[in-house]
């Protein structure tokens, strides 16, 4: 609460702050300066005498200098019989530097220092640059043969000076915010995570984007607009629109069988669900382009429906096949969504309507199917924007049809325009953006709540007989048309040369396990490392969005929303162009592909989070802060396990994405930190398909066993768990 005396407190406490880290910068930086201009004098005092003799090796020995410092600049003296100083080689900077300060009274003192062999440093930078006055001592090193004059850029000194401010600035600036949080705010808890969400939405959303939106305006090293005057041209805008249209279908068939799945596991009494589920996530279990490499080879030109039933009429390559292969790629996400929303339902309005003699179908399509609509949008946005953001499976599978993603990838990877390509995926969060402020405003406009506290523990069959038989029919097509094409996975692993040689063979086996050995340790590890942390701040961030009111709350959910629509290879280019200076020098380090992995799949988590909480009752938590609990507790014994399915599907989501990752890690692993998709991709584009199907195949092998870790370690304490009753 804001009082007079709140006020002189944070005051106070500010200006105390700033006066230390004031007081601490200007020491750190006196002993920085010190230190540097021992060693740089030290450095090239050392380099000085190894000047040459012959006149002839004076040119070699200058341009020698940049390799021993960085950007020295150096220029060789000689004394005539005079003693005076003549020059004799030097560096075109170095001269000009001569020709306008060797007559003043500062370089008169530096030569007259080099008489008596001693070096001397001009106290003021000329052209941003420290010049150095040195003698050439002769071999009694009591007398000297010729002066070096020797310019070093302060850049190294300057990068610190103002790292070293930044980081006083932010410090201070950190302090006085929680400061402020603590001393003023009703909840501080809650206003320490929003600072937090705030931090991490500038830092690694809004501040990479800014760096590849600014490189959109630089043309030839000069600020231009014509990269977007190109962007923004026809030759463009059709492929947009083919992204747009590709979106849209997808997303829509996708949300209606990841519907179709999640109502059969959720809300029917058919056996075999947790088969049916595991199924039923295997496509997002792969990498993106493992699917299309098994169309291709079973429906593509020359493929096995090609070879075995002589079918000449059918092309896999263009809208169709792009709908087909994102589908199946893409419906586990809304199925993932869906199904957590679904099982959260409480049934007793739909009891009480078929009590009172509604049909099966009414009950459904006026009360279930409105309940679900909060997921079913989610789910829809999560779909459509990944599919704008996919360019793997287009890559492969467009043949003319074109979209905007692939025209990126183009731009960037075969043209090198880097900002061309950071443009064309900047348009992509038009639509995006489009579709999820109007996401938002339906369900703003419309709230629904269906968990009240009530231990509900029933859900009732609201599908007939010939209803459940249809679904299951369905399903059961769907599942075996994706174990078709996994079957093609593992029989790769066993061929020779798949298209090629059909010749059985072990030896896959053994030399992708031994070549991908490292890449297979640091993709398990670096992504075992991302999951929780992911699966909490998601969570974390849907108690804030839905539960509390603050200012730039919207700005705050479009940037979290924000990674999911930018295709991959934007993320990568912008991490790249962000975290590869100070103060943020991360690119080569695992950091940096753990933190991608985080802020690249946080939006699943936080829609499916989300969309639950919406159907949880707000008097839940009031009646726990009325109890004496803070945020933390109310997050953690009640907010928590009730949302339990969204949190354990945040988790294998992320999970999953960060070990079949390709587009944006593909800019971020380094020798040391290796990717075991980038692995499988190396060996599909050099033709050795049996080396990709081993290692996707081990892939899949590792994220179910995963799956069952997190299970056991996230136990269902059966506050989620519902009887079907019929």
């Amino acid at each position: 609460m804001m009082t007079r005396r709140n006020g002189v407190k944070l005051l106070v406490a500010a200006l105390v702050f700033a006066g230390l880290d004031i007081w601490m910068s200007v020491s750190l930086l006196g002993s920085f300066r010190s230190y540097y201009e021992t060693n740089s004098l030290k450095e090239v005092t050392l380099f000085a005498r190894t000047a040459p003799d012959d006149p002839e090796h004076y040119r070699d020995w200058i341009a020698s200098l940049p390799q021993v410092i960085e950007g020295g600049k150096a220029m060789i003296l000689r004394i005539d019989e005079g003693w005076n100083f003549i020059p004799a080689a030097a560096d075109p900077v170095a001269k000009t530097i001569w020709d306008t300060y060797h007559r003043s009274e500062e370089f008169k003192q530096g030569l007259e220092s080099i008489y008596y062999v001693l070096p001397y440093r001009v106290s003021h930078t000329i052209d941003a640059m420290t010049v150095y006055l040195l003698p050439i001592p002769d071999a009694s090193g009591f007398d000297i043969t010729g002066a070096v004059l020797i310019a070093v850029p302060e850049e190294t000194a300057g990068q610190f000076e103002r790292l070293l401010m930044t980081l006083g600035i932010l410090a201070w600036v950190i302090f006085t915010t929680l400061f402020a949080v603590a001393l003023l705010a009703r909840d501080p808890i809650t206003g320490y995570a929003v600072i937090f969400l705030f931090g991490i939405a500038i830092i690694f959303v809004a501040y990479p984007l800014f760096e590849a939106f600014r490189l959109t305006f630089i043309e030839a090293g000069v600020f231009s607009l014509t990269i977007w005057k190109r962007t923004f041209s026809p030759q463009y805008l059709i492929p947009l629109w083919g992204s747009v249209k590709l979106g849209i279908i997808t997303a829509s068939v996708s949300t209606v069988i990841g519907f179709a799945f999640a109502f059969l596991t959720e809300r029917t009494g058919v056996g075999g669900k947790k088969l049916i589920g595991t199924l039923a996530t295997m496509p997002v279990i792969s990498p993106p382009f493992s699917l299309t490499l098994s169309i291709i080879l079973l429906f593509g030109n020359n493929g096995l429906t090609h070879q075995l039933l002589g079918i000449d009429h059918f092309s896999v390559y263009g809208l169709g096949g792009l709908v087909l292969v994102q589908t199946i790629g893409m419906f586990p996400i809304a199925y993932m969504t869906l199904s957590s929303v679904l099982k959260s339902i409480d049934s007793t309005v739909e009891d009480a309507a078929l009590d009172l003699q509604a049909s099966r179908l009414r009950t459904f399509l006026t009360i279930t199917l409105p309940l679900s609509f909060p997921g079913l949008l989610s789910a829809w946005l999560l779909v459509f924007t990944n599919s704008l953001a996919d360019f793997a499976n287009p890559l492969l599978l467009a043949g003319s049809y074109r979209v905007l993603s692939v025209e990126a990838y183009i731009e960037v990877t075969g043209r090198s325009n880097l900002g061309g390509g950071a443009a064309l995926s900047l348009l992509l969060l038009m639509p995006t953006l489009t579709a999820f402020f109007a996401q938002r405003y339906w369900v703003n406009k419309k709230r629904v709540v269906t968990v009240t506290g009530k231990p509900a523990t029933r859900l009732a069959e609201l599908a007939t007989r010939p209803v459940r038989i249809c679904l299951a029919i369905f399903v059961g097509i769907c599942l075996v048309f994706i174990l078709s094409l996994y079957g093609t996975i593992v029989a790769g692993c066993f061929v020779k040369n798949w298209g090629i040689d059909y010749s059985f063979t072990l030896s896959n086996i053994g030399e992708a396990l031994s070549r991908g050995k490292q890449a297979i340790g640091n993709t398990v590890a670096l992504a075992a490392v991302a999951t929780p942390i992911a699966g909490f701040i998601a969570m974390a961030a849907a108690l804030i969005l839905v539960r509390r009111t603050f200012v730039g709350k919207r700005v705050l959910e479009v940037l979290l929303m924000t990674p999911f629509a930018i295709p991959g290879t934007l993320l990568g280019i912008s991490y790249i162009l962000a975290f590869n200076k100070p103060p943020f020098l991360i690119v080569g380090t695992a950091a940096i592909i753990v933190i991608n992995y985080i802020i690249r799949e946080l939006p699943v988590g936080l829609e499916t989070g989300a969309a639950s909480l919406r159907q949880i009752d707000p008097a839940i938590e009031e009646a726990a802060q009325d109890l004496g609990a803070d945020m933390s507790q109310v997050f953690t014994s009640v907010v928590l396990p009730l949302i339990r399915p969204s949190f354990l599907t945040a988790m294998s989501y992320t999970f999953v994405r960060s070990m079949t990752a390709v587009s944006a890690v593909i800019f971020l692993i380094s020798a040391r930190w290796y990717h075991l998709t980038v692995q499988i991709y190396n060996f599909s584009e050099n033709l050795r398909f049996g080396l990709a199907s081993v290692l996707s195949t081990v892939l899949i092998i590792i994220v179910l066993g995963a799956f069952g870790v997190m299970h056991l370690l996230v136990r269902d304490r059966g506050l989620t768990t519902k009887r079907i009753i019929r």
